[in-house]
């Protein structure tokens, strides 16, 4: 559903150009929950941006569904992140002035499209939620873990082909984190979302499908769940343990030369 190919993106920094993806290839299958996860400074959030349309790249394919991205007009893309892909962001980006069900709408409020359909959707996806009772309220009057869930809604409201999360945990205590996910995991099961995680939270991480763990701008490895969560969680670990031993000593060698 999502297949990236060879994809290069470079910045410029004066006279001097910095290779952050360096052909990455991966893809991502209708109904799955993948999770991308690196040391900072291995391109996950340049990824995600170059997935997101926000930014362009140089080299490589992304196709989303039977489209492909590279060369597209601005209104094309604007489309497609408005219709295809659904964000959720660290920072929760709820408008204060709305409340959480109009916050949940407007995506569609956006696109001038809010009917029956719309409003019954966003009935749906708060009682699924659990957040019906706070449908009413403001940003300012729930708490983090409720705003992050309403910005998962949020995502939702449009039925995307791709949810593109990026740290939607990161600013949450173990409870609210674990609230999110679980969100997460039932909009995947009761409404067969597609989900595209960047985060460092390995536990969040232990409950996707499938993790793919980047390093200096390429996929160091793609591990899939076979078992246990628990279990799941502690080879992630021992994964990111080894990337990190890896990546101390390729620098400990690069000084002595």
């Amino acid at each position: 559903m999502l297949y990236v190919k060879n994809l290069h993106k470079s910045y410029q920094v004066g006279a001097t150009s910095y290779e952050v993806l360096k052909g990455v290839s991966l893809s991502v299958a209708q109904g799955e929950f993948v999770a991308v996860m690196g040391p900072s400074g291995s391109g996950k959030s340049t990824l995600l941006n170059c997935i997101s349309c926000y930014i362009p790249f140089e080299e490589g394919k992304i196709t989303l569904g039977q489209k492909e991205l590279k060369g597209l007009s601005e209104d094309a893309l604007a489309h497609i992140r408005n219709e295809k892909l659904g964000f959720v962001f660290q920072d929760f980006m709820l408008l204060d002035g709305l409340t959480v069900r109009q916050n949940i709408l407007l995506p569609a409020i956006i696109r001038g499209n809010v009917g029956r359909k719309e409003e019954t959707m966003a009935d749906r996806l708060c009682n699924l939620f659990g957040i019906a009772q706070i449908a009413g309220k403001y940003p300012a009057e729930i708490s983090g873990g409720e705003r992050q869930r309403t910005a998962v809604a949020r995502a939702l409201i449009n039925s995307p082909l791709l949810i593109l999360a990026d740290e939607p945990t990161g600013n949450l205590d173990s409870k609210s984190s674990r609230a999110v996910i679980d969100s997460f995991l039932e909009a995947k099961a009761s409404l067969k979302a597609t989900i595209f995680m960047v985060t460092h939270d390995s536990f969040s991480a232990s409950f996707c499908d499938r993790v793919i763990l980047l390093k200096d701008g390429v996929v160091y490895k793609n591990m899939e769940r076979n078992s246990s969560q628990h279990a799941f969680h502690d080879a992630l670990l021992e994964e990111l343990k080894q990337m990190n031993t890896l990546e101390e000593e390729e620098e400990n060698n690069e000084n002595l030369n």
